[in-house]
């Protein structure tokens, strides 16, 4: 199951006055430009590169740069906001961390494709193992890499 992140209009301002105070905190400046990076970024319903994210922005304000959108992006990780993963050698993607369920991840080896899924089942496994090796679980990540249907299909892998 594919998971989408949707962020209502009252949502999404709510997330970028905590990013705002967050900035002024470091000693930044809130910009217009990073405004519009982060409204750009809360708007995506799944993981992005920072590339992927300039191409966005751009159409909205060419005098963006890239440099910009990559600390923006940074601001917006630290604010706790977004996490940032690397997944394979591919380049860093951001996906918001808004207030969402644990989910875990499905990476396509051919192209790349990320699924995101929820199994309650292996969180229950993880918590039992724990238990058995008297260990307190504080976050995990689980990555389970293969490949998708459409390129088992085309046959690539």
């Amino acid at each position: 199951m594919t998971m989408n992140i949707i962020i209502k209009n009252k949502e999404r301002d709510s997330y970028l006055e905590r990013l705002k105070a967050h900035v002024r905190t470091s000693g930044l400046k809130w910009t217009k430009q990073r405004e519009l990076i982060a409204s750009v970024f809360l708007r995506q319903r799944s993981h992005i590169s920072a590339e992927e994210l300039y191409h966005y922005v751009k159409k909205k304000d060419v005098g963006v740069g890239y440099s910009t959108v990559y600390r923006t992006l940074k601001l917006i990780v630290s604010a706790g906001l977004a996490s940032e993963r690397k997944f394979q050698a591919q380049e860093a993607v951001f996906e918001p961390q808004l207030g969402s369920e644990h989910h875990d991840h499905l990476v396509c080896l051919e192209c790349g494709r990320i699924v995101e899924f929820e199994n309650e089942g292996i969180e229950e496994l993880q918590k039992e193992v724990a238990e058995a090796n008297d260990f307190q679980i504080e976050n995990h990540r689980l990555v389970l890499y293969g490949y998708c249907d459409r390129c088992r299909k085309s046959g690539t892998e």
